[in-house]
Parts: C-alpha cells; structure tokens; sequence
C-alpha cells in the first residue's frame, strides 16, 4: 500500500510481482507465499472467486485507489486486524 501499518508487515501485489496475475492465481500465489490479509480496493473481487477465499479480504470501499486514499483507512485497518479471521470477508467504509 505504500504505507506502514505499525505491527504489520504490508506488501504491495506489485512489488511482490503478482500484479499480472488473475485473481485466483493471485489468492494461490499469497496463500503460498505465507500472506494472511488481502487489502483491495477492488469491490468484485469476491464475487469473482468460485471457491471459499484462502486468505482474509478486506475491501476498501473507496472513491479510488490512491496511496492517499488507502492512507485514510490505516486507524480502520489496525483496529480490524486484530480480530480478523481466515478466509472472512470484512468491507470498510470511508472514515
């Protein structure tokens, strides 16, 4: 994301070179490379999974995809994080 989350260790898609990939090669990939969360900004991600999602989503609901814009959600995302589950899906609003 371009950003800390203090007590996380965030990755970009790009940065780990799975941004060329499909959404399920994309949730294979992070499963097999030892990832937890999803952070997207992609609100049809999990419509477009046919099977139980490997790792826990959170979808930011959002105007667009900026580094600023994702900054904004950092106070919603550490008070989520602690309690999320594998495989759930949470969806946050716009602080």
């Amino acid at each position: 994301m371009g950003f800390e989350l203090t007590g996380h260790h965030v990755r970009t898609a790009q940065s780990q070179g799975f941004s060329t990939l499909s959404n399920g090669k994309l949730m294979q990939a992070m499963l097999d490379d030892g990832f937890d969360v999803l952070i997207t900004f992609d609100q049809n991600l999990p419509y477009q999974q046919n099977e139980e999602l490997p790792v826990a989503v959170i979808v930011l609901i959002a105007p667009n995809n900026r580094v600023e814009t994702a900054r904004s959600f950092a106070p919603q995302l550490l008070k989520t994080l602690p309690d999320l589950k594998i495989r759930q899906l949470v969806r946050l609003s716009p602080p």
